[in-house]
């Protein structure tokens, strides 16, 4: 344990304590928590080809992950309240690390979906809210401003760098290598255990057990509806308006509580300040925008440019890097800057760089295409970033502060997850149908061949490179063949097209949603506020 102090001219000294191997091993494991799924998007063909499965099956589990964490991390942070902030960061670790350890052993997807996705999924809803925890009771004053900054570092890094790194690994070792490396680095910060001091809750430990039950299944019934959209209308019908309902009755219920003076899953009157509820709906939409991106486009690079894990890191490298440098750049140099406007800019910049993309991606033949756009979506993202976490928790007293934070990183949690589960089926089920579509309307291809591929492709056209359909075409007549590769490179960039709808419609939404934030005045900046960690 390090002790030193910082002097003030004017003022009272200001104590700094803190245990800088702490520090080093929270940054660590906030690293682990972001690169994941980075790691996860794009290695997708790789996974897809040594587990015999589909890329949607794949995408359902990288939603889902997201989904859990954002349906438990509420009910996480209570957790950690009521056993102990240490204990639930251990349980978070172990929990991931059994994620992870389910990657590089499992021979097919269904343990993946158990251990990785939802056990993965748990450990993340713990991991957050308690190392918010314990840098609040193991740190104090600058030191704890230099955590926070080095833990916020580590997620900018590996958002950064997580697909080039991932993709590295997946291309010339194997994306088995990257999980275990994950399952390496959380080994180390569990040996660094001993060093971390527990950080005691002293607030009400009621537990509002219908409130929390309420969210997980609201949350969980919308995206799951998705996700299964697929499997039939009615099955999808019916999960979204349990959903919906879920969250219409947690409204009501919180409101209940509230009057009653009884423990609720969170503090309804956080909805009051219209400042905590654009900046919430602004997180939500970056995020869903982002998701739609990030599921979309690795897809595509892999399916339809036919690029390794590695080249689809690098073709996704100009969205990744300009929004860590632009955050960066943005954090330091915006000064008297209004926030609003940096936000509403930021929309602005996302919407243009995902409306320049979308004509060009029936035409590009390589990653450099897509440089430009994703370079100015990219630096779209970053302005949002380094101004939406402020903006939406400044107005929130810092006996509060906390519990904003949390709802603020479950509503961003959800919004990543609805963003990839929606543009995921969005792309793959328009891929499906326009295949099917081409394939009935080809002056090529007999009744019963367009039946035949309509059929034999409606479970793997998503998935199926024009290297592979051609292998799998090899005794069939050659303009039979010729037409089915056609119809192949034709339907997946319009599937493409069609995805990035919904990161487009987010990123507008957010612009509207920023020109109303433009009307009130600027918030002023919270020292509270800085001190948290975003989800």
């Amino acid at each position: 344990m390090t002790d030193d102090s910082v002097a003030v001219p004017g003022a009272a000294a200001e104590e700094s304590h803190g245990d800088n191997l702490v520090a080093i091993l929270l940054a660590m494991a906030m690293f682990v928590l972001v690169v994941d799924t980075s790691l996860m998007n794009v290695s997708i063909s790789a996974v897809v080809h040594d587990l015999d499965t589909t890329a949607s099956g794949v995408q359902s589990a990288i939603a889902l992950e997201a989904l859990v964490s954002a349906a438990f991390i509420l009910i996480g942070s209570k957790i950690g309240d009521l056993f102990g902030r240490k204990r639930a960061y251990i349980l978070g670790l172990i929990a991931y690390a059994i994620g992870a350890l389910s990657m590089v052993f499992s021979q097919s997807l269904l343990p993946i979906v158990i251990c990785w996705a939802i056990i993965g999924g748990l450990g993340a809803s713990l991991l957050l809210p308690a190392m918010q925890s314990l840098i609040h009771g193991n740190f104090e004053g600058a030191a704890q401003r230099r955590t926070y900054a080095l833990v916020g570092a580590a997620a900018a890094i590996a958002a950064a760098v997580g697909p080039l790194l991932g993709g590295f690994i997946t291309t010339y070792l194997s994306w088995r290598v990257a999980f275990a490396g994950e399952v390496v680095i959380i080994a180390c910060v569990l040996l660094g255990i001993g060093r971390v001091h527990d950080a005691p809750y002293t607030g009400d430990r009621g537990v509002d057990v219908l409130g929390s039950v309420l969210s997980a299944v609201g949350m969980g019934g919308i995206v799951l509806g998705i996700l299964v959209w697929e499997d039939g209308g009615g099955a999808v019908g019916a999960l979204i308006a349990v959903g919906a309902g879920s969250l219409g009755l947690l409204t009501w219920w919180l409101r209940k509580r509230k009057r009653e003076g009884k423990p609720a899953l969170l503090d309804v009157d956080l909805f009051k300040s219209k400042y905590f509820r654009l900046g919430i709906s602004g997180q939500t939409l970056q995020q869903i925008a982002l998701g739609g991106l990030m599921i979309a486009l690795p897809i595509y690079l892999q399916m339809v440019l036919e690029y390794t894990a590695m080249g689809a890191g690098l073709s996704l490298a100009p969205l990744s890097l300009s929004m860590f440098a632009v955050a960066l750049l943005a954090g330091r140099k915006a000064g008297n800057k209004s926030p609003s406007r940096i936000i509403r800019g930021g929309f602005f910049l996302l919407a243009l760089g995902v409306a320049i993309l979308i004509p060009i991606v029936p035409h590009a033949s390589s990653g450099w295409w897509l440089v430009v756009p994703l370079l100015i979506a990219g630096s779209g993202l970053g302005l949002l970033v380094s101004q939406l976490n402020n903006y939406t928790l400044s107005p929130i007293d810092e006996e509060h502060v906390s519990e904003a934070a949390g709802v603020n990183s479950a509503g961003g949690s959800f919004g990543l997850s609805f963003g990839l589960a929606f543009a995921g089926a969005i792309m793959l089920g328009s891929l499906s149908l326009l295949f099917t579509h081409y394939a009935n309307t080809s002056d090529v291809l007999s009744s019963r061949q367009a039946a035949q591929v309509s059929k034999a492709l409606d479970k793997n056209a998503e998935v199926m490179t024009n290297t592979h359909l051609d292998a799998l075409l090899k005794h069939e007549a050659p303009a039979a063949k010729a037409e089915v590769l056609h119809i192949n490179t034709v339907a997946r960039p319009q599937a493409l097209q069609i995805a990035l709808l919904v990161p487009l419609i987010a990123a507008l939404l957010g612009l509207l949603n920023g020109f109303r934030m433009t009307r009130l005045p600027d918030p002023e900046p919270s020292a509270a506020a800085e001190g948290v960690l975003g989800g």
